[in-house]
Parts: structure tokens; C-alpha cells; sequence
């Protein structure tokens, strides 16, 4: 078994770093073709294609030079135009990204099949190599003293520290700079027009390595949790909404033009819902798109309070959420990491409330610009609050820090300080639910644990040795606390939620 998980950690090493190489294996020729086919309207063309005459038919061997080239070229038109004060003439579209990928000539291009195999599949495989074999080695089920922080992947040591690092900087790349990773969405060109029928872009390559990371890791959960129903069940039900809801579907939908939507995501998680372009696209797809524009107010004013009124907010955080499966997947080594002090628990109440504030404040400026069809909302420019927070809490905390951090403060970091459905779900589930995780304290050995391996940073133990019913906002009901307890001192609960705080007797225990 050793030997097999040596060479499924060979080959995803040696593929991985077959898949960050392929970054360099193209050149790039921009002709007047892919000028044409890239930038479809007349009059930017006819701006653009003087303007980059040098650049034409010449063969660069440095992507950083031919993104340079392009950059000063055309940044120049919008120089020109701004110092005249022609503001409408500005050119806003982003070509450098299309044109940079379109361009791209070589190595790359004339063998995406195999790269694809091996960047994808075969990461993939060696990774299940690594980890399958560990469903003997771990011996009997159940979670022990196994060392994890004296493990430098899982204690913030240096492998950690580099997971982070490259994690931070892929989403940087992701967000700010697309134009640099065109290879590896090129890879991915073919799956795109299978699914889509359109050509792949930087956000269909992320939802390609999120979806495949969460399988992955979720086959890790499998074997982790084996001897834990519920954990086996949730974990399948994460991966399920991940690849069929948020992947597959809203591709298929774009394929058939239909409007693409995540059905299982919700404001104020999916905080574009009610920008203008948004809300255009559903109501000019007709019928359907005025029932997912339906769908999607249905789910957050009555799908929220009603089923976390029954069920707490594991219903969406646990089973459904795809930030939650990331976390509970690719994040469940980091678990341990989250800080359990009261300090950082006053922190979270904060923060976590003030972005649902935040973007409480968005929507409502967003609504009164798209009905009214003025720009300020008291005073405050509408178009720079949804750009601050789409920078902000969009790229900065939801993507940088929150996935970027798992090897550094644990693996809900974005769920526990920053998400705003997780605060609404929580305000919920605080003040009317059924939901508790009921403790027999006459059981608890102290072992701690629970505490440990509470994703949330919750003191579980604290609650355990009193007896007390844990009622928290923050707890998102994955339930590993109750899998990781050698003496079953932790049940999930669903009961009358006029006794929540009061200290739950089980029938076997009079």
C-alpha cells in the first residue's frame, strides 16, 4: 500500500508540475483573423487594428512581452480619448484576455489532448492513488491521536505555508490578471464547447478544478468518515449539488441559450442577483427567466427561513453550499487550524454581520440605480459600492483569503468571518430553530477532541462538560464533532425549540 500511494504522489507531482509548465509552451501571433473573430464590434476594431499594425503577423516567444505590446497599444486609444474628455468613447470591454488566448500558437495548441490527460486526469488519478490505499493504513475507523500538528502540511508548516501561498496567488491570477493563464483555459477548450458550446474562459476553468478537487477530496472524506453515516451522506450530497447544479447544468443551459444560472445559490451569497445585467438577462429569457428570477427570491425569503427553522443551517452549509464543499473537502486537513479564543469569536460576530450589512447597503443602492436610473444613492456612487465589494469581499475575502487561508486559520475562514448568507442563515437559526447539538456531560472525558476539530473555532468541549445544548449562529452542523467523539457524547438534534438552551435528557440516560 506504501508503494502505491509513492507512486500516485510521484505522478500528481510530476503532472502538476507538467500543468504549471504548460504556462510556457506557446507563442503568440496576432493576425488580423483573430483580431476579427475576437473583437466583434466594428467600431472597436477599427480603433484596434491600427493601433497594434506593428504587432501583426509577428511571432512573440514571451507571453509577457506580447501581453505588453497589446497593453500600450490599446491603452493608448483610451488615453486619448479620456484627455479629449470623449467619455464615451472609451473603450470598457477587456480584449487582452481573448486576444492573448486566440493568439496563442505552438507546442500547446497542437497537443491539448495529451496535456489535457495529464494536467486533469491524470492529477486526478495520482492524487486517488495517494489516497485510497490510506483506507487500510488508517486501521480501524474513527479519528485517534494521529499527529496531525506535528505534520508540516497540517500545523502551518512549510507545506502548508506553499498549499497557501499557491492557492493566494492562482486566485490573483484568476481574478486580476486571466490574461497569463490563458494555457491552461485553453486546455479546457474542448470540455467547454462539449458542455456549453462555447469556448472556455477563466471562470469555466476554475468551476472545472473546483468541481474535480471537491471529487477528489471528497473520496478522502469517504474513507476519513467511513464509520459515520451522516458524514458519508453529507459529503456525497456536497459533491452531487457541486457537479450537477453547479457545473454541469449551467452549462447545459448556455449551450441551449438559456440564461446560466447556479439554482442552488442565493443572495446575498450571489450578490450580482439583482445587478441590472442580471436581472436584463432573466426578464428578456422570458417565462424561464422570470421563474429563476422567482426561484431565486423564493429560495432566500422563504427556502432560508423555512428550512432552518427545521433543520438549522446545515441544510445549505453542509449539504448544499459549494463554499462549504471546498471547505469540507480540499479544507477538511485544515479543520484543526481555526482559532478557538473569545477574541477571535467577538472578530467573527463583526465582521460577518457587517458584510451582511454591507451588502444589504449594495442591493438596496443597485435597485434604486436600475428603477429610478440615477447614479447616486444618497450621495454614494451605486457603481463604485458593487465595484468595491466585488473587489473587497468578491476577490479579496471570499477567494484570496478565504480558500488561500485554509492552510493558515483553518478551513471556513470565508464561512465563519465574511459570508453574508452564513449570517443570515445564522441570525435564523440562533433565534428560531429546531436545530441543537444536544451533550451528555456525565459522558465527556475531556478529550478535547471536538474542540479540535470544530471547523468554526467553536470550544465544543466547554458546552460538553456542562452539559449544555449547543446553540450557536456560527455552527454550521457538519457534525464532525460528534464523529471525532470516542464516547458519543454529541447528537445532532432536530426537537422543540422552546427548550433549546435547557440541557437535553436522552430517554437512555433516566
Amino acid at each position: 500500500m506504501i508503494a502505491i500511494q509513492k507512486i500516485g504522489l510521484a505522478i500528481f507531482i510530476i503532472s502538476l508540475a507538467i500543468f504549471i509548465g504548460s504556462l510556457s509552451m506557446s507563442n503568440y501571433r496576432l493576425t488580423e483573423d483573430v483580431l476579427a473573430s475576437t473583437i466583434t464590434k466594428t467600431e472597436h476594431l477599427e480603433l484596434i487594428k491600427p493601433a497594434v499594425a506593428n504587432m501583426l503577423d509577428e511571432e512573440y516567444t514571451s507571453k509577457f512581452s506580447f501581453i505588453r505590446d497589446f497593453n500600450v497599444a490599446f491603452n493608448a486609444i483610451n488615453e486619448q480619448f479620456k484627455a479629449n474628455q470623449e467619455w464615451d468613447k472609451v473603450i470598457y470591454d477587456n480584449y487582452t484576455f481573448p486576444i492573448v488566448k486566440n493568439a496563442s500558437v505552438g507546442f500547446l495548441t497542437e497537443n491539448l489532448g495529451i496535456l489535457f490527460l495529464i494536467s486533469f486526469v491524470f492529477t486526478c488519478l495520482g492524487g486517488l492513488l495517494y489516497i485510497l490505499p490510506t483506507i487500510k493504513t488508517l486501521g480501524l475507523p474513527g479519528i485517534k491521536n494521529n499527529g496531525i500538528y506535528h505534520n508540516a502540511a497540517t500545523n502551518r508548516g512549510w507545506i502548508g505555508i506553499i498549499i497557501g501561498t499557491g492557492l493566494i496567488v492562482f486566485y490573483i491570477f484568476l481574478y486580476k490578471f486571466p490574461e497569463y493563464i490563458t494555457n491552461w483555459v485553453l486546455l479546457l477548450d474542448p470540455l467547454s464547447y462539449a458542455l456549453s458550446g462555447s469556448p472556455a474562459t477563466q471562470w469555466f476553468l476554475y468551476g472545472t478544478m473546483y468541481t474535480l478537487v471537491m471529487m477528489v477530496m471528497g473520496v478522502r472524506m469517504f474513507i476519513k468518515y467511513r464509520h459515520n453515516k451522516y458524514q458519508m451522506i453529507r459529503t456525497g450530497s456536497v459533491v452531487f449539488f457541486q457537479l450537477s447544479l453547479a457545473f454541469i447544468l449551467p452549462n447545459l443551459m448556455s449551450k441551449l441559450s438559456m440564461p446560466s444560472m447556479d439554482l442552488k445559490n442565493m443572495w446575498p451569497l450571489d450578490y450580482t442577483f439583482f445587478f441590472d445585467y442580471r436581472i436584463n438577462e432573466f426578464i428578456s429569457a422570458g417565462t424561464l427567466g422570470y421563474w429563476m428570477f422567482g426561484w431565486g427570491i423564493a429560495l432566500f425569503l422563504i427556502g432560508v427561513p423555512v428550512l432552518v427553522y427545521f433543520y438549522g443551517k446545515r441544510w445549505y452549509c453542509s449539504w448544499v453550499c459549494g463554499c462549504g464543499g471546498l471547505a469540507e473537502t480540499l479544507g477538511d486537513p485544515y479543520r484543526q487550524l481555526s482559532d478557538k479564543s473569545l477574541k477571535a469569536w467577538k472578530i467573527e460576530r463583526y465582521l460577518v454581520h457587517g458584510v451582511l450589512v454591507f451588502v444589504v447597503l449594495m442591493t438596496t443602492a443597485v435597485l434604486y440605480t436600475f428603477f429610478t436610473g440615477e447614479n447616486k444613492f444618497i450621495g454614494i456612487d451605486s457603481y463604485k459600492i458593487r465595484e468595491n465589494y466585488g473587489f473587497l469581499i468578491g476577490f479579496i475575502f471570499s477567494g484570496a483569503v478565504g480558500t488561500g487561508f485554509y492552510p493558515f486559520m483553518g478551513n471556513r475562514v470565508w464561512c465563519r468571518f465574511g459570508c453574508p448568507l452564513a449570517a443570515y442563515l445564522g441570525l435564523v437559526q440562533r433565534f428560531k430553530s429546531r436545530f441543537r447539538i444536544t451533550t451528555n456531560g456525565g459522558q465527556c472525558i475531556s478529550c478535547g477532541n471536538c474542540s479540535t476539530y470544530c471547523e468554526m473555532g467553536i470550544d465544543v468541549r466547554w458546552y460538553a462538560q456542562r452539559g449544555e445544548n449547543i446553540v450557536r449562529s456560527s455552527c454550521v452542523g457538519c457534525g464532525v464533532c460528534a464523529a471525532v467523539c470516542p464516547r458519543g457524547v454529541l447528537k445532532l438534534e432536530n426537537a422543540d425549540p422552546s427548550n433549546r438552551l435547557a440541557p437535553y435528557i436522552r430517554p437512555e440516560d433516566l
